[in-house]
């Protein structure tokens, strides 16, 4: 049996994969960029990778035409395109059309509940991707979910933030809006026992938990499961617009993220009920158990995917293998080398860098610049890591997209994604016992040139200090 998987770097994907591995099943998983191919799943015997962007159709021939079923799993929040409802509804058209080519029995599409009469930007496009996918000679099963909750997803994180930073919250009106959280595990059960069940062919289900929640309940009882009192206040006076800032300012999401989920949240949606438990057996845990079992993955370091992993760079969005080779022309550069000691730790030390553990030198320095790209409408340092030790192709770091992390070859490149006038890389990588550390900036223009004057002063302790604690034993 051999299934196709969309959206496979995605937060949902990449919980998707190990689950469907357990049974006897071929994989076929679409990535836009082979340089994102997870590091896990590189020489498995049971899945092939693919380079298939669904906004190019010719792109979609890489895809084999004898398989079974498919996982339609693109989606985005983001609010970065003005034409955002139209380049989703592209894709699925671009797939549908290529699917119907195809042996493929059936597609399980995840998306919202849509039961309201007023939707959310976000909600209508889901809408609309399911009504195109509908009209494939395959079978459809959409299953619609709410708010999902467990380890890297960004309601957990948002929540997360609030209940950890905050005592006492002035919050918006709408989080006295209802809504029905569900947890991953039990979103990934019913996407992967639903596959090629036909008495869920061309139905549509909403999945929810058992408990009808106020996103204010929400907060409070995250917070009773941590062990903290909090104290929360709303009032009728916040604009969507302050109520996007709160969150930007005060959690690690982005603003269009933000403003994503202030659109989302105002409209109150509850699912339907209908007896897709009983079809699959499946029994969704409580909203508290959801948290308690998202904090013993993050306390295992555990967490396989996370929201902030998803590519929301302009300059990213086709590929990331356009970055990989450093370049020389019109460039400005801080180069340094040092002989390295051991070179294991030394590995460690790189594939441990930022989050928690910081930059080795001059973290203040770093600190102060995120807090000046969040100033600046940018993601600042907030975003952290998703994992404290490992580290792969396409994750988020910090302000840092990583651009190539191979550590047979002893490389590791991030590309800027903070707010600057130009272009940034920092590269480190180690050739004959020698560790090459280079900070590259492209300028865009005259404001360009004048930021990295601006700035040389500070990388010139900045990169020394950090060179000589990375080759520390």
């Amino acid at each position: 049996m051999k299934i196709l998987i969309t959206g496979t770097t995605g937060y949902i994907g990449l919980r998707l994969i190990p689950v469907l591995l357990e049974n006897t099943v071929e994989l076929v998983c679409c990535v836009r960029d082979l340089n994102r191919t997870p590091v896990a799943y590189l020489n498995h015997p049971k899945i092939t990778f693919i380079e298939v962007d669904f906004l190019k159709k010719e792109t979609l021939n890489n895809i084999p035409k004898n398989i079974d079923a498919a996982y339609y799993l693109i989606h985005s929040m983001s609010n970065s395109s003005t034409d955002f409802s139209n380049l989703e509804a592209s894709c699925a058209k671009n797939f549908k059309d290529y699917i119907n080519q195809t042996n493929c029995r059936q597609v399980i599409y995840l998306s919202g509940i849509v039961n309201a009469k007023t939707l959310s930007t976000h909600l209508s496009s889901r809408k609309k991707v399911e009504t195109i996918l509908a009209s494939g000679t395959y079978a459809l099963t959409t299953f619609r979910a709410g708010i999902i909750v467990g380890s890297g997803s960004a309601s957990f994180e948002i929540i997360r933030d609030l209940v950890e930073k905050l005592p006492i919250m002035i919050t918006p009106k709408w989080l006295n809006t209802l809504t029905q959280p569900i947890g991953i595990a039990d979103v990934i059960s019913f996407l992967s026992k639903g596959l090629l069940k036909s008495e869920l062919y061309n139905n549509s289900y909403d999945i929810m938990g058992p408990e009808t929640l106020t996103y204010k309940e929400m907060l409070l009882q995250f917070a009773h499961v941590r062990g903290f009192k909090r104290w929360i206040y709303t009032v009728p006076v916040m604009t969507p617009k302050l109520s996007s800032y709160w969150l930007y300012f005060v959690t690690s999401t982005s603003y269009p993220l933000a403003a994503s989920l202030v659109n989302s949240m105002k409209v109150e949606i509850i699912g339907k009920k209908s007896d897709i438990n009983q079809i699959l057996n499946i029994h969704p845990i409580p909203y508290k158990k959801a948290v308690k079992n998202a904090f013993k993955i993050i306390e295992q370091n555990g967490t396989i995917s996370s929201w902030k992993d998803a590519v929301n760079t302009p300059q990213l969005n086709d590929s990331l293998g356009k970055h990989i080779n450093l370049p020389h022309f019109g460039c400005f550069k801080d180069v340094r080398h040092m002989t390295v000691i051991d070179e294991q730790k030394t590995l460690d030390k790189i594939w441990a860098i930022g989050g928690d553990n910081g930059w080795y030198y001059g973290n203040f320095l770093w600190k102060l610049r995120g807090y000046l790209d969040l100033l600046f409408g940018g993601v600042g340092l907030r975003r952290g890591r998703t994992h404290a030790t490992e580290i792969q192709t396409g994750d988020a770091l910090d302000f840092w997209r990583v651009i190539y992390a191979n550590r047979n070859e002893k490389r590791l490149l991030l590309y800027a994604e903070m707010k600057t006038p130009g272009e940034a890389w920092l590269e480190f990588k180690i050739v004959k016992n020698e560790l090459y550390q280079r900070a590259v900036f492209r300028p865009k223009g005259l404001l360009g040139r004048i930021y990295w004057y601006a700035v040389l002063p500070f990388h010139g302790f900045i990169f020394k200090g950090m060179i000589q604690n990375i080759i520390k034993p």
